[in-house]
This record gives structure tokens, C-alpha cells and sequence, in this order.
């Protein structure tokens, strides 16, 4: 049992370790930081409801049953971080959102006070490990602290999933997906833990044993609800970046023609070779070094061998956008073969601007690359330059490695 809690953390906490990544922009961001603890604090709960956790606990304090307490405020500073995050998330002016949070935070500030001295009140000692909730259920003071960090954790899922179910009406895209799944995990959190653990506690103070509702049903179900939970806080916050990423490593993939044209004219210092480097800093950099090169390309630019391709490619049915990219292309390809053969640079040059240099971000050097590496051909002959176009798209050497 220990191992699957201690495997639940594992998950659950890494979630945090995700949204922490830039500590100084994190510590900044309420929004970040409040998630960043609630997932932690729920990460430790498992961590601390664990058997050989609470056993160790035990024994390294001196007191029986030490690991009860800590556990349940633990749980508690859970629901409150959880409080917090939602009205951080929920955002409004900042007076209101702080009052709000310095409340929760002293309700549930008081409820952990009150667990500790209804623990210190309580005769426990008799060390219990996975069934302390239904074995104390009867006992002065245990009884109560048991049901007081409940109670607690109830309020605080059952404020959760009303502000999910009104909330979620009003957004819609990740949002809303992330408040769904939130409740979600609300919902199994109350039904399949707590509704097992006030039935298994109510069990015993009417003289039946109901125990494994508590033992063996309640702390995978809350396993689920944490770990729904967390991605729900995670994924409208994530998901962004991750295909923010992806598209970048798709796009540094597809100028790997235009780069094998360019890359060796680019004077752009190349930045420390690391395999862990994100796929946006990667492709920034060879957007940079294009860039670069073009500039050290400008002077061999042959308008003329522009204007034939251009032609060319309108008669070959071409759209005007494809017949500049075509063009521009060609024009491209042999700027740098003279320039690698130390030629002069034409008579012919002047001001222009591709287009690649006219978007912002890097779709425009894409179509470029993309020109380079499938020259549009006549209608019905792909891979076939149209007639008449001067100079040559040769096939591109394999990309240089940034």
C-alpha cells in the first residue's frame, strides 16, 4: 500500500516541478505559486498518510500515533492551498482576493490548531497504521479531531466544485476542460473518500465493522480524485506550452532546407550545444542565423533571375504568392552559389525585401524552406520546375547541427 501512495506522490508532485520550472517568474505569479503548493501539499499528504511513513514517524517522535495529527493537518493546509488556488485563479481586484485568502487561510490555520490539541487531549496509545479513523471512532477527543479534519476537507471540495460548476459557464477552450476535470476529481474525492470514511466512522458508533470502506476503499479513491485533480490545475496552464513547443520543434525541423543553403554565410555565435535545450530557444537561434545570412546574401541577389522565375511560375498556373515564393527561391539558390564561388555580386542587385523578412515569426522563413525543398512544378508534373525558370533548386545538404 505504501508503495502505490509513495507512487501517487511521485505523479502528483511532478506536476509542480513542471509549473515550477522558472522559479523567479514562479515565486512572482500568485497564480503559479499557489498552484505550485497545493499540488506539494497534496503530494505530502500522501506522503505522510503512507503505513511506513506513519510508522517511522512514530518511532522518530517517541509519540504513539504521531503521524495521525501531522497527516490530518497536512490534509487541511491541503484544502486551504486548494481554496487559495481557486481564488487566485478566479482572480478580481487584489484587496478581495487577498482578504479572502487571508480567511481561508485563518479558518483552516485554526482547524489544524484544533487537531493538535484534541490529539494531545486523546487517550491513543495504541498504535494504529491503516485503520486509526474506524478503530478511534468512539474515543473522547479522537472521535472528534477525526471528525473535524473531515469536515474541513469537505468544505473545502464542496466549495471546489460549486465554484467549478459556475466558473466552467463562463469560459470556455482549456479552462473550461481543466474545471471539468477538477471536479472531477472533486467529485470523486467526496463520494469515493469521504462518503467512505463518514460511512466506516458512523459503522462503528452504531456497533458495526464497515472498516474496509476506510482501509481499502478510501485511499485509492483518493489517489484518483488528487491526481484528476492535478491535471486539472496543470493542463490549462501546461498544454499551451507544450504545443507552443511542439510547433517550434516542427518548425526548426521543416528550415532545415533553407538552413543547408545558408548556414555556412551566417556569422550569428552559435549557442552552447546542449541536448536539453527547448525547441523554441533552438529555433529562435536559426531564425536569428537565417536572418543573418540573407542579410550576407543581399548583395548577390539577381533581380533578373527573379523576374524569369516569377513568369515562369504564373504561366505554370502558379498562384501569385507561390510565384513570388518560387521565385524568390530560385533567386536564393543561386545567390548562394555565387557567393560560395566568390563571384562578384551582380550588376543587377537593388533594394528588395523577400517576404520571409515582411512576417513576423517564423512562417514566412518556413515557406521559403519549404519552396527550396519542393519546387512547385507544372500542373500535373510535382517535383518538375516549370519551364523557363532560370537557375536551379538543387537538393539540400543535410542541415548543420545547431
Amino acid at each position: 500500500m505504501s508503495l502505490v501512495v509513495y507512487l501517487a506522490a511521485l505523479v502528483f508532485g511532478m506536476t509542480s516541478v513542471l509549473l515550477f520550472r522558472r522559479p523567479r517568474t514562479a515565486v512572482r505569479n500568485p497564480l503559479t505559486l499557489s498552484t505550485c503548493v497545493a499540488i506539494v501539499l497534496g503530494a505530502l499528504v500522501f506522503v505522510c498518510a503512507a503505513p511506513a511513513t506513519l510508522g517511522t514517524v512514530n518511532e522518530l517522535t517517541g509519540v504513539t500515533n504521531f503521524g495521525a495529527p501531522l497527516t490530518y493537518g497536512m490534509l487541511s493546509a491541503y484544502s486551504c492551498a486548494v481554496l487559495v488556488l481557486l481564488i487566485n485563479w478566479r482572480g478580481g481586484p487584489r484587496a478581495v482576493v487577498r482578504r479572502a485568502v487571508v480567511r481561508s487561510m485563518a479558518a483552516y490555520g485554526l482547524l489544524v490548531a484544533a487537531i493538535v490539541v484534541l490529539f494531545l487531549l486523546a487517550d491513543a496509545d495504541t498504535e494504529r497504521l491503516t485503520d486509526l479513523d474506524t478503530y478511534y471512532a468512539a474515543t473522547p477527543f479522537m472521535r472528534e479531531m477525526i471528525l473535524l479534519y473531515l469536515l474541513g476537507h469537505s468544505a473545502a471540495m464542496l466549495v471546489m466544485c460549486v465554484v467549478c460548476v459556475k466558473w466552467s459557464r463562463e469560459v470556455g477552450g482549456l479552462l473550461r476542460v481543466g474545471l471539468r476535470l477538477i471536479l472531477l476529481g472533486g467529485l470523486l474525492d467526496l463520494v469515493g473518500f469521504q462518503l467512505a470514511k463518514y460511512t466506516a466512522v458512523a459503522a462503528r458508533w452504531a456497533g458495526h465493522d464497515l472498516d474496509f470502506l476506510s482501509t481499502t476503499v478510501a485511499p485509492p479513491m483518493a489517489s484518483l480524485a488528487a491526481l484528476v485533480c492535478s491535471v486539472g490545475f496543470g493542463l490549462p496552464r501546461l498544454l499551451p506550452s507544450v504545443l507552443a513547443h511542439w510547433r517550434g520543434l516542427d518548425d526548426y525541423r521543416r528550415l532545415g532546407p533553407l538552413w543547408s543553403l545558408v548556414g555556412s554565410v551566417s556569422t550569428a555565435p552559435k549557442p552552447p550545444a546542449a541536448w536539453w535545450q527547448l525547441p523554441r530557444a533552438r529555433l529562435q537561434w536559426r531564425e536569428v542565423s537565417i536572418h543573418d545570412a540573407l542579410l550576407a546574401l543581399a548583395p548577390y541577389f539577381d533581380h533578373r533571375v527573379r523576374e524569369r522565375a516569377r513568369d515562369a511560375a504564373l504561366r505554370a498556373g502558379r498562384s501569385p504568392h507561390e510565384a513570388r515564393l518560387t521565385a524568390e527561391a530560385v533567386m536564393l539558390a543561386d545567390a548562394a552559389r555565387r557567393a560560395a564561388a566568390h563571384e562578384e555580386p551582380s550588376g543587377s542587385t537593388g533594394s528588395y525585401r523577400l517576404h520571409a523578412t515582411e512576417v513576423p515569426g517564423p512562417s514566412g522563413l518556413v515557406e521559403l524552406s519549404q519552396a527550396l525543398h519542393h519546387p512547385p512544378g507544372r500542373p500535373g508534373a510535382p517535383g518538375t520546375s516549370p519551364s523557363g525558370l532560370t537557375g536551379t533548386l538543387t537538393e539540400p545538404e543535410e542541415p548543420h547541427v545547431a
